[in-house]
């Protein structure tokens, strides 16, 4: 593998100069000639020495990185100039390929440890934090004998080909999305990419045989999901569609020749239609010995496994049973909150979750169906936008510009996804960042909780989120953490609440605090499924019936949970953290607390593991103080 060489002792690189990544304290006042658009350049002061060399150093790591996922790169933009070559390639997914990434990291964490912490900025301190608890995490997911371990993502994946997990559905996606097609040389990158693509097939097609062996196969119901999802691809490849129908508008668009449409179709209609086919047959024969048993301490290794996916997913060190147990007690205290205002529209009677059921039954906040319903439900979304953008600078000193955009999740992957999902963009804001709805059907969404959907998505959730993080030294643009990012998106949602958002529509309120409720559920569902023995159907219907959630959404939601053991756990621990915080500033800093200033503290601190994100705002409180 092609590795880039660096000069660890060289000023900061044209790149930072460039998109403004130096190590200026972001924890501090900024200078006044901040900008807001996205991507605009910071003025900064001068930089120590140390602090720039070793800067230098964690971007020569993120790069080390990049070499094993390539996609990444592209994603943030950053694929170009001496990083050119990694827009030509995907990641290796074969064992060996595996092995190679967990000994780059092994290498680099062994570097990380050996810088001495005196002397450096806070801010330095905090990258190299992140960078160490982010790859020790990672390094002991590699170290288990199965599974797609995150390197700073958000999902712990112990089947490498399911409904939601594979690059059967991620890589379409990925070249859809992310592979831009501008010019030539972007079209036969995009060749070569496709060029790579049964290889990867091949290389998760070994270690899915590998797990077999040992005994780890999904749950049947999963696996049947896959079959179903696989047969969509695997028709559309040996069709020619596949790829092709998303690239020939792109190159018309570019005004660029038919003939990359025509080569992609020869690759996808051979070797990728073949690759495809095969993992199927595995798929076959992992249904034919699978059960029922949802969670993970079924199955060889679970307990371990399921032990490390809740530290990945939550970067504490709480068990189970206290996770289990903090859900339920978080779920009781949002009930309290509910009750009173489903009283006061009319719900008097039942359970929270029985008046919940109804409110969602109630045809005044369903939307149309079919495209009629689509069209209105784009258009709800947008006016929530705006609406939230206005406010933003009553909650920030520090602002941003999103580049965003409102996208159908592809209609291939609607019946695994989840109901939403958002983030950022790349770093050089070519790519946007973007809310991807499942419409699948409209009755997903309800008029009373999308707005709070909308909220968690984009602003001040997910993408807006994501900016800052962008504007980092590239190593914490590429690390996330589970809990900060799903927690931060609820502190958004809770952010959203406090601006106004409901103050003229109670109702929706009452869909924040599901919201909030939703992801209380997810600790205990979660703990439930791979800790306590709960079935599937067991799991389905503590939503439904402690939450008034949807069946249908909740039921995809639930084989989430399956297939990502611990991930559903992060949201509303990262949230309780955050809120914990706030209240600790509040008390401490008594009058001379400020919500902007706090709010500062935690984001332009950049997506942290939890202990690292209460060293943060430590500061912001000693900060104060001493001013």
């Amino acid at each position: 593998m092609t590795k880039a060489t660096f000069d660890i002792t060289s000023p900061i690189s044209r790149r930072q100069a460039l998109t403004g990544l130096g190590a200026a304290s972001v924890l501090s006042a900024l200078p006044a000639c901040v900008r807001t658009a996205t991507g605009a350049p910071y003025e900064q002061e001068a930089v120590p020495t140390l602090d720039a060399t070793i800067e230098t150093q964690l971007e020569n790591i993120a790069f080390r990185l990049l070499e094993h996922e390539p996609e990444r790169a592209t994603a943030l933009g950053v694929d170009t100039d001496d990083f050119a070559h990694l827009r030509t390639r995907l990641e290796d997914q074969s064992p060996a390929g595996q092995d190679a990434y967990a000994a780059t990291l092994r290498r680099d964490l062994a570097e990380i440890r050996q810088f001495s912490r005196e002397g450096l900025s806070t801010d330095t301190i905090t990258n190299l934090d992140v960078v160490e608890s982010g790859y020790q995490l990672a390094l002991d997911g590699f170290a288990l004998p199965y599974g797609d371990t995150p390197v700073g993502s958000w999902r712990t994946a112990p089947y490498v080909v399911i409904q939601n997990v594979g690059a059967y559905i991620g890589v379409p996606r990925f070249m859809q999305l992310d592979h831009p097609i501008r010019e030539g040389s972007d079209a036969d990158a995009y060749l070569e990419r496709l060029q790579q693509f049964p290889s990867v097939l091949e290389g998760e097609l070994q270690r899915m045989k590998e797990a077999r062996a040992i005994g780890v196969v999904p749950p049947d119901f999963l696996i049947d999901k896959a079959l179903g999802q696989m047969d969509i691809t695997l028709g559309s490849a040996k069709s020619g569609d596949l790829f092709v129908d998303q690239l020939t508008p792109r190159l018309a668009k570019a005004g660029l020749p038919d003939r990359y449409a025509a080569l992609a179709r020869q690759y996808v209609q051979g070797p990728i239609a073949v690759a495809l086919q095969r993992q199927r047959e595995e798929l076959e024969a992992e249904r034919a010995v699978a059960t029922g048993d949802p969670g993970m301490r079924e199955r060889p290794y679970g307990e371990e496994w399921y032990q490390w996916a809740l530290r990945s997913s939550t970067t504490t060190s709480l068990t189970a049973d206290e996770i289990h147990r903090q859900g339920l007690e978080e779920l009781e205290m949002l009930h309290a909150r509910m009750d009173p205002i489903l009283r006061e529209i009319g719900y008097t009677q039942g359970t929270v979750g029985e008046r919940m059921q109804g409110l969602g039954a109630d045809p005044r906040y369903k939307f149309a169906e079919g495209d009629a319903g689509r069209a209105e439900i784009f258009a709800f979304i947008n006016e929530r936008i705006d609406w939230i953008k206005a406010q933003m600078p009553r909650a920030f000193n520090t602002l941003v510009d999103p580049n965003l955009e409102v996208v159908r999740i592809p209609i291939a992957e609607e019946a695994g996804a989840p109901g939403a999902y958002g983030g950022a963009g790349s770093k050089d804001g070519t790519i946007p960042g973007r809310f991807l709805i499942n419409l699948r059907t409209t009755d997903l969404h309800r008029k009373y909780d999308l707005a709070d959907l909308t909220y968690h998505e984009t602003i001040p959730g997910h993408v807006w989120e994501g900016e800052y993080s962008n504007r980092l030294p590239l190593i914490r643009s590429i690390l996330a953490f589970n809990p900060f990012s799903e927690g931060w998106a609820l502190y958004g949602e809770q952010l959203a609440d406090e601006l106004g958002a409901y103050d003229d529509f109670t109702v929706g309120r009452l869909g924040y605090l599901q919201s909030l409720a939703f992801r209380a559920c997810r600790m205990v569902v979660d703990t439930g499924l791979h800790s306590k023995g709960w079935s599937r159907e067991r799991a389905v219907q503590f939503f439904v019936e402690r939450n008034g959630s949807k069946a249908q959404e909740v039921a995809s939601e639930v084989d989430r949970y399956c297939s990502w053991p611990g991930q559903a756990t992060g949201y509303k621990l990262g949230h309780s953290r955050i809120t914990d915080l706030r209240a600790k500033a509040e008390s401490e800093l008594g009058g001379a607390y400020d919500m902007k200033a706090f709010n500062d503290s935690v984001i332009l601190g950049g997506n942290a593991p939890m202990d690292v994100l209460e060293k943060n705002v430590g500061r912001y409180i000693a900060g104060v103080r001493s001013s």
